[in-house]
């Protein structure tokens, strides 16, 4: 009956279109009323305060720091010119730059509404010029964004990282060849959108100008290797290595390429600011939420239902992936994250699945979350670069979230697709 209360007022006060962070807070107190601890209402705020109060969460200030340098730095536009070098040589080149530069950038930012917002006032106009439909280049951009929270330094990991108990470190590592394989597959759909359309355009680079292009764009694709070989190899933690991220970025901008000023660092750093201050309002209210679930025997009630399946963990993968599908689709990446994994992780581990893939698993789904209405923020984002309505951009989306399904399910039925690159790193079950 709690799990009842708690996801009937949770789903109920998010259609009045409150702030997240006050729906969460608000089933919480809900949830104390019924269960008779309104007189421990106290504990709330000491939850709220406790769970921001978590050294690993200087991670996400720092990375995001990093990626607001990195792209007022002028990097955006070097990744894009290095990756016409790669792939802009083949028939529908722009839109394999698109694809490209968006998991070169998601090695800067973590976070997929930056590749939208950073990269696509660029790319979509540039596609469009290509004789793309505008619509199919929103698409694109929107979908290609969907590597960034898989590709490290994810704010995802960090996140999953904090709430599951999980070495962040291990998540960066294991995700590297997920996030290109995820970037791969919308690439083939692309391939085959390219044929179908009649796209003819090839963008080429002559070895003259590769030269040049390529050392401009080197330090901003070595920022993700220095931080995943630092972390893998001990040299600095995760939140060390934000750090180092944000130095790095800020000596690549100003002095290489020369293209960040120093007046310019208090709109950064405020822009950087407000980014994290909208993460940390979802993540307190989050945890007193777990807390308040674990209090009401949430957790042993949802293991009580799905008890039957732990014998059978495909099954149980399904039907969870079902759940996040769901719930991707009213709510943001970060909420679901923090609300679930104190109640999925248990189970899951209880049926013998290694964490670590489970929470790859986790990440890719509820990114596919991020581009479907209602609450689909990258959605949003494209529909406000592209000035086009959401049916159109839907429109445009569709044969990418065809293809990121069926990655989903490839790595659902083949785990290895997960767990092998896993063991090259190091890493075992």
């Amino acid at each position: 009956m709690e799990l009842a209360v708690f996801l009937g007022s949770l789903f109920t006060l998010l259609f009045t279109g409150l702030p997240i962070g006050i729906v969460l807070m608000a089933c919480c107190m809900i949830l104390m009323y019924f269960i008779d601890m309104s007189d421990l209402s106290y504990q709330l705020s000491f939850q709220n305060v406790g769970g921001i109060d978590n050294y690993i969460l200087l991670t996400v200030p720092f990375f995001i720091l990093a990626g607001e340098i990195m792209k007022e730095g002028g990097i955006s536009r070097q990744l894009i010119d290095f990756s016409r070098i790669i792939v802009g040589r083949f028939r529908g080149g722009m839109g394999y730059v698109t694809v490209l530069a968006c998991m070169l950038f998601a090695g800067l930012s973590g976070i997929a509404i930056a590749d939208v917002s950073a990269l696509g006032s660029m790319l979509v106009p540039m596609m469009v010029a290509s004789g793309y439909d505008k619509a199919r280049a929103t698409g694109l951009v929107c979908s290609a964004s969907l590597t960034a929270p898989i590709i490290p330094p994810s704010l995802a990991f960090i996140v999953i990282g904090v709430a599951a108990e999980l070495s962040i470190g291990r998540l960066f590592v294991m995700g590297i060849v997920p996030g290109i394989l995820l970037g791969i597959s919308i690439m083939i759909a692309w391939f085959i959108i390219v044929r179908r359309d009649g796209y003819n355009d090839i963008h080429k680079v002559s070895l003259k100008e590769a030269l040049p292009i390529t050392v401009k764009a080197l330090p901003a694709v070595m920022l993700p290797i220095i931080i995943i070989v630092g972390i893998r190899m001990g040299y600095f933690t995760p939140t060390e290595g934000g750090a180092v991220a944000c130095v790095y970025a800020f000596v690549v901008a100003t002095l290489l390429n020369r293209q960040l000023k120093l007046s310019q660092m208090p709109d950064i750093l405020f822009g950087a600011m407000k980014s994290t201050a909208v993460v940390m309002f979802v993540v307190g209210p989050a945890c007193a939420v777990a807390w308040i679930i674990s209090m009401a025997d949430v957790p042993a009630e949802i293991t009580s239902y799905m008890h039957a399946f732990t014998e059978h963990p495909v099954i149980l993968l399904i039907l969870i992936n079902l759940l996040l599908i769901a719930m991707g689709m009213v709510m943001d990446l970060v909420p679901i994250i923090l609300i679930f994994s104190p109640v999925l992780f248990p189970l899951v581990i209880a049926a013998g699945i290694d964490p670590y893939y489970f929470a790859l698993i986790m990440t890719i789904n509820l990114c596919i979350g991020l581009q479907t209405p209602p609450v689909g923020t990258v959605l949003f984002v494209g529909m406000t670069i592209s000035k086009l309505k959401m049916g159109e951009v839907i429109r445009g989306i569709s044969p990418f979230l065809i293809a990121e399904v069926a990655f989903l399910l490839l790595c659902l039925f083949v785990p290895q697709v997960i767990t092998v690159p896993a063991a090259w790193f190091g890493y075992t079950s």
